[in-house]
């Protein structure tokens, strides 16, 4: 499988060789003007808006997943709030079942889902929020971040819960999973099949656009910029499709060994990049600690002020909401594909892990982007540029040669994000396809051709195509997770039962049956 990856991408790199030199305009110029159209056209569908007055409209994508993490906040009892202390003493380990199914421990799961969440969306997408809809657009990523662990809560939990354990001890859950199974137990097995094939279609597309396309384009512009530039770095000029050839084979070499692989991997790459990171944005915010009440200040005041940049007070929470969701993708589905291969035979005990990534991802790390950009005042100098550009300006005026520094953390970003993402449409293709070899080195090949395809697309054309992607996801899983919200609140009631008893029994099935019965 290994020499039949490499052999792809190598070909794929040669083709685009010699298409560059019997064409005038670049590689990277054809397959932004083959790919960009149809991107927008699709990303026109899925943020289909509705116009309040002349110069505001909500995408309704936006409101389906506000409201519905906004239910789901309150139908648990905001256990995004009270379930906190119970998420940390299962990774820790006080709950671990060594002999339980699965694949990984519940830390190892935590990371590799981190790992599919904590990228370039918290870099890249929080500068992209704040030069749109200026500092006000924080706040509303932080309100998205909270109600959107009550979402991630239920669908990591129904993936448990539904997952299936092969004969090789490999497993298969998410969406895709709970949809066909648990809407088939409810006499709705039509519909749930539909549910299903329509979230995994969609997995796929977001796992090709969102977890590759947009990651390898936003590590490719940083490695550019700080080699170089267009004119100077080897990368540029029409040659980014080949720093996306070298991802491509890093890439693959990884998603070979499977989940195993892949969380190993991501156990120690995540606390890493999110280490080096965080002290980073905690150096700029002491260098500049007398700006920091200030930043606070106009964090609050823009997200309710009439006059603030992108359309008014609807218009900052639009920008602050979308570019929340995308990076904590709570209400999405795809986490739970992740937190499915975990070892447990209490599916509730994973939805308190994820509780977590909602809060790690958008309340921590976006928030202390968010700070750096907002102090640096980067965001209001001209010519600076969105997305990643911006975030690596605001560092570089406290750590002047950070930009390197960034470029390091933003590929460790990138590759970690894609080779989670690779899995999450891997076990997609493989319900849609079968769970055979071929099915699985077709998709294998096809994703690393797409890193290297994602390399020069212009940044506007791998938003559209990867917010539409990941938006389009949340519809059959959020109608899922109404109509299995009942079952979820249960197994949490039962197993918040057995936490508050004095019991000694190890945890299973039954010891939870048992405390909450006396309850």
């Amino acid at each position: 499988m290994k020499r039949i990856l490499l052999a792809a991408a190598l070909s794929l790199g040669a083709c685009g060789s010699l298409f560059a030199q019997t064409h005038k305009t670049t590689v990277d110029e054809q397959i932004d003007a083959a790919v960009g159209p149809t991107a927008q056209f699709i990303s026109d569908i899925v943020f289909y808006e509705l116009r309040i007055t002349d110069t505001i409209s909500v995408p309704l994508i936006l409101l389906w997943l506000l409201l519905g993490a906004l239910f789901f906040t309150v139908y648990l009892g905001f256990i995004n709030i009270r379930g906190f202390r119970h998420s940390f003493d299962i990774v820790r380990g006080k709950y671990n079942q060594e002999d339980a199914p699965g694949e990984i421990t519940h830390f190892q799961a935590l990371t590799a889902a981190v790992s599919g969440t904590v990228g370039l969306g918290n870099i890249a997408g929080v500068a992209i929020a704040i030069s749109l809809g200026g500092p006000g657009a924080t706040f509303w990523m932080i309100l998205a971040g909270l109600l959107g662990m009550s979402s991630k809560f239920m669908s990591c939990t129904l993936g448990v819960k539904y997952r299936d354990v092969h004969a090789d001890g490999t497993v298969s859950g998410g969406p895709m999973h709970y949809l066909n199974k648990g809407l088939r137990e409810r006499g709705m097995a039509g519909f749930g099949k539909f549910l299903a094939a329509f979230f995994a279609i969609m997995c796929i597309g977001g796992a090709l656009g969102a977890g590759n396309m947009f990651q390898v384009n936003q590590a490719t512009q940083q490695f550019i910029a700080v080699t170089g530039g267009e004119a100077g770095s080897f990368f540029g000029g029409g040659n980014a499709w080949m720093f996306g050839l070298i991802m491509a084979v890093l890439v693959g070499l990884v998603i070979l060994g499977g989940m195993k692989s892949i969380a190993r991997v991501t156990e120690k790459v995540v606390p890493l990049m999110c280490g080096i990171y965080i002290l980073a944005a905690i150096f700029v915010l002491i260098a500049n600690y007398t700006q920091v009440p200030d930043a606070f200040a106009a964090i609050f005041e823009g997200a309710f002020t009439a006059s603030a940049i992108g359309g008014g007070v609807v218009g900052v929470m639009i920008q602050g909401l979308r570019r929340g969701m995308f990076s904590n993708e709570a209400g999405i589905g795809s986490a739970a594909i992740a937190h499915s291969a975990v070892k447990t035979n209490v599916p509730v005990t994973e939805g308190f892990v994820a509780l977590l990534e909602p809060f790690i991802d958008t309340v921590i790390v976006c928030t202390m982007t968010a700070l750096v950009i907002i102090v640096s005042g980067a965001y209001q100098i001209e010519g600076v540029g969105d997305g990643i550009a911006l975030t690596s300006s605001a560092f570089a005026t406290v750590i002047d040669w950070f930009p390197v520094i960034l470029a390091a953390a933003v590929i460790l970003f990138a590759f970690s994000t894609m080779i989670t993402w690779s899995y999450y449409g891997l076990k997609s293709w493989t319900y849609l396809f079968g769970h055979t070899t071929a099915a699985s080195v077709s998709f294998k090949v096809l994703f690393c051709a797409f890193v290297v395809l994602g390399a020069p697309i212009q940044l506007g054309s791998v938003v559209a195509f990867s917010d539409a992607m990941l938006f389009a996801m949340s519809i059959p899983n959020m109608i899922g997770l109404y109509i299995m919200a009942p079952t979820v609140k249960r197994e949490m009631q039962d197993f918040l039962a057995y936490a508050r008893s004095s019991s000694t029994q190890p945890l299973t099935k039954a010891a939870v049956k048992a405390e909450a019965s006396k309850a």
